[in-house]
């Protein structure tokens, strides 16, 4: 475990700057705080810990983004950030335990070993109201995912959730 949160040290740290009431338990619904889920902390699944590295990078991305509700905020740049992360931390999950396995997790890697982890989120995760990069090159990448993606479905884990924060009681510690 102490492993898992060295790992999570630069996003904790990242998480820090934002409110002291994000990140405590788990939560409901849609809200103005982002709740982790108590197995976060007690599970040491290597896929799981790859994800909870996800859902804290995108929500607190959600936070900067702000408005009135930030669990409906989403930008091309908070997904590719997470996603990123993602990578990151199953990258390191994988070598402390070599025998991790996981289909969706193991696809990713390839495409941002070819360098198409940009086309990738703008291609499978787009939101009509994103402001994609100019310098994404969709035709390379479609023909790369003909290859090498055949039937592909992108997968999105939230280890926690949204909730607003009056309406939670008796919230466990949040993140030192």
């Amino acid at each position: 475990m102490q492993n898992r949160l060295l790992s999570l040290l630069p996003l904790i740290l990242l998480v820090s700057a934002c409110n002291s009431q994000v990140y405590l338990r788990d939560g409901v619904t849609d809200g103005d705080t982002f709740y982790l889920a108590a197995s976060a902390w007690t599970e040491d699944d290597p896929v799981m810990q790859s994800w909870v590295s996800y859902s804290l990078a995108r929500s607190t991305c959600q936070l900067q983004i702000g408005g009135d509700n930030p669990a409906r905020a989403s930008s091309y740049d908070c997904e590719y950030t997470a996603r990123r992360l993602l990578l990151q931390t199953w990258h390191e999950q994988h070598t402390e335990s070599p025998d991790a396995e996981d289909e969706y997790l193991d696809k990713l890697v390839q495409v941002q070993a070819a360098g198409y982890l940009d086309e990738y989120v703008a291609s499978f995760l787009e939101m009509q109201h994103w402001d994609l990069p100019d310098e994404l090159e969709i035709r390379a990448f479609r023909n790369w995912q003909r290859k090498n993606l055949r039937g592909h479905k992108p997968e999105t884990r939230i280890i926690g959730s949204w909730n607003y924060a009056g309406n939670v009681s008796g919230a466990n510690a949040a993140i030192p």
